[in-house]
């Protein structure tokens, strides 16, 4: 494998968010199980449909193994099924297969995956809008979501992602998603869910916040009308300990992976850009960004591949466009299906930014592994003078060479130079100073 000397070299830098995680996730839902006020109609025998979404929560199968013995526990018959609205191309066997990814399957956490696409209609809400809900949550005894409560990628509310989209927008399904997308979803879903909880038998659900870091950060056993106010308050904090990259003009961006699991956008557009997808201030300014592949969790599903100004035939020969098509046409954000330029391999895709730099010698080039990995990341020595003072951030001395391989792809940097040498804080932890 050759070292191109022609492409600027790359310097190691970790932000550090100083966020406690939880060490023991499995402790901390039976905590909350515990204490957890259940009603009195609540029996023995009795059926749960727990919910699972797509996207890729840390500690995840431990998670829901957790929750799935503590409802064994009590005398109940858990079963886990997919809410993930149109996800998997939208079929049965492509939601368990996300899953399955995902490493949730009856071996894991002890409970059957049950996957079916069928649903059941609600009647409407006032807005004329019409409701649906998956028939196996309904023929449940009880429904139990469990999501991570972060920022939207597509618009702005007190209630974002959460509880209340799992139910209003996952558990409808692809017709049900479909649908209340057409309503927009910042003035849909807490009408939705109030609807859907008069009619559906929801026990409690689980919601998560995850550290920066990566980790759990808090979790908290809900009943279901605490659920609004919940979402809100963890969508605060959540708001709060958001990671970004600490640059806001960037000529190059370069993406490792985007994938489902990583975002519902693919790339989160709160890091690269709002305005990448929904137009407006260009905060931050990330010129040209190139994505360089696809994550397998995606099972294909490049919904947000447009985002991205240039990417490979690599990554476009992984593009299901069914899929991706199912999903954009289900979110009505038909730009999310939009396609970059494809080039070549890697080393074009490369070549084609640096030439449409001001000044290639002096690019301001960073690299991450993907939107939801921002703990470590890597930038070109025009950077530096950007990150120096900053607190919480350490800048490596030594300066890392492009590589390719024979096939023009571009290498991943080894993590083991990721070590913190010097804090950013000072004027001395860069080659520069």
């Amino acid at each position: 494998m050759a070292q191109i000397e022609k492409y600027p070299p790359m310097y190691p830098v970790r932000q550090h968010f100083h966020l406690p995680r939880m060490e023991d996730v499995t402790a901390a839902v039976e905590e909350q199980f515990a204490t957890f006020p259940f009603p009195e109609g609540l029996g023995p025998g009795q059926s749960v449909a727990v919910c699972v979404g797509s996207r890729g929560i840390h500690d995840l199968p431990h998670i829901v193994a957790a929750v799935v013995r503590c409802f064994k526990a009590l005398g109940l018959r858990p079963r886990i099924i997919p809410a993930m609205g149109s996800h998997g191309g939208a079929t049965a066997e492509g939601q368990a297969g996300i899953l399955r990814d995902l490493g949730i399957t009856e071996s894991s956490v002890g409970a059957p995956v049950v996957s079916s696409m069928e649903v059941v209609s609600l009647g409407t809400a006032d807005s004329g809008m019409e409701l649906f809900c998956a028939r196996d949550g309904l023929e449940a005894d009880w429904v139990v979501p469990i999501n991570r409560v972060k920022p939207h990628t597509a618009f702005r509310g007190q209630v974002e992602s959460g509880l209340c989209k799992m139910l209003a927008v996952g558990l409808g399904k692809q017709k049900g998603a479909s649908a209340i997308h057409r309503y927009g979803l910042a003035r849909a879903i807490v009408p939705a869910v109030r609807t859907i909880m008069e009619r559906a038998r929801v026990l409690c659900g689980l919601a998560l916040l995850e550290s920066p870091s990566g980790g759990i950060f808090r979790m908290r056993l809900v009943p279901p009308e605490r659920f609004e106010r919940v979402d809100e308050e963890f969508l605060q904090e959540a708001w709060r300990i958001f990671p970004r990259l600490p640059l806001e003009d960037l000529d190059v961006l370069i993406v490792d992976e985007m994938g489902k699991e990583i975002s519902g956008a693919g790339m989160d557009p709160n890091v690269i850009g709002f305005w990448r997808r929904e137009g407006g201030p260009r905060q931050p300014d990330y010129r040209i960004l190139i994505v360089l592949d696809l994550s397998p969790q995606s099972h294909g599903n490049a919904t947000g591949i447009g985002l991205a100004d240039l990417t490979t035939r690599r990554v476009m020969d992984q593009v299901d466009l069914r899929a991706t098509y199912a999903n954009a046409l289900t979110s009505g954000v038909l730009r999310s299906a939009r396609l970059p330029i494809a080039m070549e391999d890697d080393r074009s895709a490369l070549e084609t930014a640096l030439a449409h730099a001001p000044d290639p010698r002096r690019v301001r080039m960073a690299r991450i592994v993907n939107t939801l990995r921002l703990e470590a990341f890597w930038v070109t020595e025009a950077l530096l003078p950007d990150l120096r003072g900053r607190k919480n951030v350490d800048i490596g001395n030594e300066p890392l060479s492009l590589r390719f391989d024979g096939s023009g792809r571009l290498q991943p940097f080894p993590s083991d130079l990721l070590e913190p040498v010097g804090r950013g804080e000072g004027a001395g932890n860069s080659p520069a100073s």
